[in-house]
């Protein structure tokens, strides 16, 4: 890829936390992709970023069944109960 995404959506486990929030997270902030969300189906937790001025500055978490609207997609309202079932 040439272009960087607008926004990516990592799925937490076990196995990638440490990856997924260390070195992806170095690698999305150096390629200029403005906005993060990770979901942790284990604790039920959905935690948004926004990468400025280079870092990330964590705008929210949010748990359970809440309803979202969260950046880049405020104009859309997430259930978060729809990510927890199976």
């Amino acid at each position: 890829m040439e272009l960087a995404p607008d926004w990516v959506c990592e799925v937490i486990s076990p196995s990638t936390e440490a990856l997924d929030r260390a070195r992806k997270m170095g690698a999305y902030a150096r390629e200029g992709v403005k906005h993060l969300w990770f979901v942790d189906p284990r604790p039920r937790l959905l935690e948004i970023y926004r990468l400025e001025q280079g870092r990330w500055l964590r705008l929210s978490a949010h748990e359970g069944d809440a309803r979202v609207r969260a950046e880049p997609f405020e104009a859309l309202e997430l259930k978060l109960s729809r990510l927890w079932e199976r």
